[in-house]
């Protein structure tokens, strides 16, 4: 049986490689600048940082003084799950 050895730098940069191309936006989806006016219009305020994460915008915000985790959709920008944010 003959094993490999991949030093510890090289295997860390090539996972940092991997992470750094994981949840990109796809070239159909609505500007992240887009999905904030929308939920502005909703009476969303203290929006933060927008990410692509598994097919979806996600982002936190509150609304009427609670803090909500919310998963947009990429291509309508339609909340598709709000889960209040407790912590």
């Amino acid at each position: 049986m003959k094993i490999r050895y991949v030093p510890i730098a090289t295997a860390a940069a090539m996972a940092v490689a991997g992470l750094a191309q994981a949840d990109q936006p796809g070239a159909d989806w609505m500007p992240a600048d887009q999905v904030i006016q929308k939920l502005t219009a909703k009476g969303y305020t203290h929006l933060g940082k927008v990410e692509a994460d598994d097919g979806h915008w996600e982002l936190e915000a509150d609304l009427k003084g609670v803090r909500y985790d919310l998963h947009v959709d990429p291509k309508s920008g339609e909340i598709t799950k709000s889960e209040r944010d407790d912590d």
